[in-house]
């Protein structure tokens, strides 16, 4: 698979970087011959949806490495849901047990795990923050993988904007002519909306709905403030009734589809999920319904249909936009995740420098460029061969 990988620019690290924690004496090297034991402890706040895919691409970038004398371990070990907060706690505690070389963490809620990753480096474990680009404070974490919350539900927004009506790829505006490969990101919709009057504005007309997160959390909170600022510049973009709480799971996210769609059976539009896990739970409900809209329907205002925008990208919502069933979705890099999380993490261990921030920008899938990102992302290949040369860890 990885033959096919091509080095793309769209994937940039920030020139700052984390050196190994000064604290953990670099030992020598391992001698030429030798695989290098690596493990890596990945801590995600579950292991279904897009942090199946995640784990997926730490385990394909190990198993690269390990044809380049490494001899690379994922240890995987997630809470039981991404709410019971304590148990993620617990399993990095367990990890920090183990001694393993490097823990890569996805906190379902930062507050929650900031001891504990504290207590991770005092031991000399490296850290990797993945999801996250805001730095967590008191916590010297080696890098941080992921992308801004905010910008990308701005990029949802704007997405929602431009199918009913407004400039760009989707829906019935004034269409831009792009290539398939376009980097349809934050700048890209906020270039389109510069050039827009407040009356053209005020012409895109739509009423939608919204399936949040954990209600109140830091990841929710950030992702509905970024759409609803976008909203802002679109008044006849109505949002109705309050925002239900899906808790990032399908099921709950059906059940919000369900009373949404139930108190809304004549004039909603749209409804926005802030993750795609609730977000293929509301493209099912409505489509059972019959009320699902799709790209072949064309923004069909006043038809009962509902047009289904989400958050995150993976495998199986690819599939479903590809098919038209979703209309649009914010991708944030989670195959890149796990893919340069195994490369940060085995440099780390081998005491060599990493970006200290590695920024996704959030942007826009849709049916003309969805198989840009799966079945075979665009990934970066990573030199292990120079990688192994200079790494100075001993067995």
């Amino acid at each position: 698979m990885f033959k096919k990988l091509v080095k793309a620019s769209l994937f940039a690290a920030a020139a700052t970087v984390a050196l190994w924690p000064a604290m953990v004496a670099a030992p020598a090297a391992a001698q030429d011959g030798d695989n290098i034991d690596i493990t890596i402890g990945w801590v995600p706040p579950d292991i279904t949806g897009v942090f199946k895919t995640a784990t997926n691409f730490f385990e394909l970038a190990a198993a690269d490495a390990n044809k380049n004398g490494f001899n690379v371990k994922v240890l995987t070990k997630s809470p039981t849901s991404p709410t019971a907060f304590a148990e993620q706690v617990s399993i990095i505690e367990d990890m920090i047990q183990r001694k393993v070389d490097l823990i890569a963490v996805s906190p379902a809620e930062v507050a929650t795990v900031k001891p504990a990753l504290i207590r991770a480096t005092e031991a000399g474990i490296p850290v990797v923050i993945v999801n996250l680009l805001e730095p967590i404070d008191g916590v010297n974490v080696s890098s941080y993988i992921g992308f801004d919350n905010t910008q990308g539900a701005e990029v949802s927004a704007y997405a929602v904007a431009d199918y009913f009506g407004g400039p760009g790829v989707l829906g019935s505006g004034d269409k831009v002519d792009v290539q398939p490969d376009t980097y349809l990101d934050l700048k890209f919709w906020q270039g389109l909306a510069a050039k827009l009057s407040d009356e053209d504005k005020a012409k895109i007309k739509a009423r939608g709905a919204i399936i949040e997160g954990v209600a109140g959390g830091f990841f929710s909170t950030a992702r509905l403030n970024g759409f609803r600022e976008v909203l802002k510049q679109f008044p006849g973009i109505e949002i109705v009734g309050g925002t239900c709480a899906g808790d990032w799971n399908r099921e709950k996210g059906t059940r919000c589809a369900e009373d949404i769609l139930q108190a809304n059976p004549d004039n909603l539009d749209f409804i926005w999920a802030a993750s795609n896990e609730m977000g293929l739970g509301a493209m099912l409900v409505a489509g059972s319904q019959g009320r699902l809209e799709t790209t072949k329907d064309g923004a069909n205002i006043g038809d009962k249909k509902v047009a289904i925008f989400t958050n995150d990208v993976t495998p199986e919502s690819v599939d479903r936009i590809a098919e038209g069933k979703m209309i649009a979705e914010t991708t944030h890099g989670f195959a890149d995740w796990g893919w340069f999380g195994t490369k940060f993490a085995v440099e780390l261990a081998c005491g060599l420098e990493v970006p200290k921030t590695f920024d996704i920008r959030p942007r826009t899938v849709y049916e003309t460029n969805a198989r840009n990102f799966y079945p075979e992302p665009k990934l970066e290949a990573i030199d292990w061969k120079t990688i192994r040369a200079n790494c100075k860890k001993a067995n």
